[in-house]
């Protein structure tokens, strides 16, 4: 009897723990997607030409309305929000898959240097094409910025052969950053062409003249990235608790590996084409949600970690437009302001826990 008893108390903690978790990851997505759709509609509908709601309801969904509120808000606002939340979750994404990669949590597109690599290649890529034949597809750059995350990645991973200490490796990386941002900023330092006249802004990074173009082209990369990272779910699930037992799961350690770096490389590559380098993104919102879900289960946070980089970044352009207009912040700065503390508490959190 006793034993019924503990087998009846045991089922009866599962299902109860089973419901806390379940309620905990409806709320923390419920909160994201409210979050989300009033930044939407705080970023429409603040500018520095002041349209009512009812007005930005009538363009949005009949189509109708003065021309230049019109144009205001299809040709200008919407590609930007747009962007600024699709690239901004697929930043933190690729944060994420790098910090699987290498099993911390410090690891991201921008501390590792590959967010600068990709920024040196696009830039170099900009002079080129535009000097020589007048325009550079959207395609391109993203092709561009993946090689420069390529290039950086590989100079990280050789580093790692010889250096086992992951603060050392990350130190490594933030000077192959540094390297790369130099050379970024000589280039734009001597190129003078004006139809490169964007370039020095860009490559402080910045959501500003974006087109539905770019929204269209963004879309369909990052979400055929987005979807094969749901494919890596389980794999993702099993690497986290150690090799050997994804090796035991039959995961092949090799692919995996490189798969994991093809597809962060593909985010981070697509962000940086562009928006240009953003900080602190892919280390903070990761963390972030991850605390807030109580949970690494890569098929819950695999979304809320792009839901969360979505609100995070439409919030920190709202800020970087608002907060000085008309002068417009880069968005480096605005998220480097929210992400730098985040990063400093998960530095300091991890050394108390040792």
């Amino acid at each position: 009897m006793q034993n019924v008893q503990n087998s009846s108390g045991g089922t009866t903690s599962y299902h109860t723990e089973n419901f806390k978790r379940r309620t905990r990851y409806f709320v923390v997505f419920s909160v994201l997607v409210i979050v989300f759709c009033i930044v939407i509609i705080l970023n429409i509908n603040t500018g520095n030409v002041n349209i009512s709601i009812p007005k930005i309801l009538k363009i949005i969904f009949l189509r109708a309305g003065e021309e230049m509120e019109y144009n205001i808000i299809w040709k200008i606002r919407l590609p930007r929000i747009l962007m600024a939340a699709i690239l901004g979750g697929a930043l933190s994404l690729a944060g994420f898959l790098l910090q699987t990669f290498f099993e911390n949590p410090i690891a991201g597109p921008f501390v590792l240097g590959i967010s600068s690599g990709a920024k040196m290649v696009v830039a170099l890529t900009m002079i080129y094409f535009i000097g020589h034949f007048n325009a550079v597809s959207s395609y391109t750059l993203i092709l561009a910025a993946f090689l420069g995350s390529l290039i950086s990645i590989g100079f990280i991973l050789l580093i790692s052969r010889r250096i086992n200490h992951m603060a050392t490796l990350l130190v490594g990386g933030i000077m192959i950053g540094y390297i790369c941002s130099a050379i970024t900023d000589f280039v734009v330092t001597f190129a003078e062409d004006s139809d490169i006249v964007n370039l020095h802004g860009w490559s402080q990074g910045s959501f500003s003249g974006m087109n539905w173009s770019n929204v269209q082209i963004t879309a369909i990369v990052i979400g055929i990235t987005l979807v094969l990272v749901f494919f890596l779910s389980k794999p993702i699930g099993a690497y986290q608790l150690g090799e050997a037992y994804a090796q035991s799961m039959g995961i092949n350690i090799k692919v995996f590996r490189v798969a994991l770096i093809l597809l962060s490389s593909v985010l981070s590559a697509t962000v940086t084409a562009f928006a240009g380098p953003i900080s602190f993104v892919g280390i903070a919102v990761p963390f972030l949600i991850k605390q807030a879900l109580n949970t690494a289960r890569p098929l819950v946070v695999i979304p809320a970690t792009f839901l969360g980089g979505a609100v995070f970044c439409m919030i920190c352009d709202l800020i970087a437009r608002m907060a000085f207009a008309p002068l417009e912040m880069n968005i480096s700065t605005v998220t480097s302001i929210f992400g730098a503390p985040v990063v400093i508490f998960m530095m300091l959190r991890r050394k108390r826990v040792r």
